[in-house]
């Protein structure tokens, strides 16, 4: 086996697992932020939320195997080492990139709702209860 194939096969077996940790960590941990982003309907949410770790799989680990090729032959263990660092560098920027793109999109949703629907003041407790205390004449 050369070190070609070496650097295919560690890199597959890094940016899988961490593509899969992350979007397990964006599922669990972005669900408050879309219960908000939708109004509180909770179903609603959960739905976007399982849609979107479906679409951030099929985009994510599409990309990481179109990005699989080297353009050259990877000649020493150094090389392995620059190879991995570039392609999986590249990979998180990525994956960054998209979890920021969609806080940005779920944030504006969230700012919209809210213009359409502006939250209702607290009502005064206190009114109530000084009609009732009043003396009647």
């Amino acid at each position: 086996m050369n070190n070609t194939v070496i650097t295919y096969i560690v890199y597959l077996l890094i940016a899988v697992p961490l593509t899969i940790w992350v979007a397990k960590t964006l599922h669990k941990n972005g669900r408050v932020f879309l219960i908000k982003s939708m109004k509180n309907d909770e179903n609603v949410a959960d739905s976007v939320n399982h849609l979107l770790v479906v679409g951030f799989y099929l985009v994510n680990i599409g990309f990481v195997l179109l990005y699989l090729k080297l353009n050259s032959l990877v000649p020493d263990i150094g090389g392995i080492f620059e190879a991995l660092s570039a392609k999986l560098g590249v990979v998180m920027l990525v994956l960054g990139a998209m979890h920021f793109f969609n806080i940005y999109i779920f944030a504006r949703i969230g700012k919209s709702n809210e213009k359409l629907d502006p939250p209702k003041p607290p009502a005064y407790a206190g009114w109530n209860k000084a009609a009732k205390d009043k003396p009647e004449l």
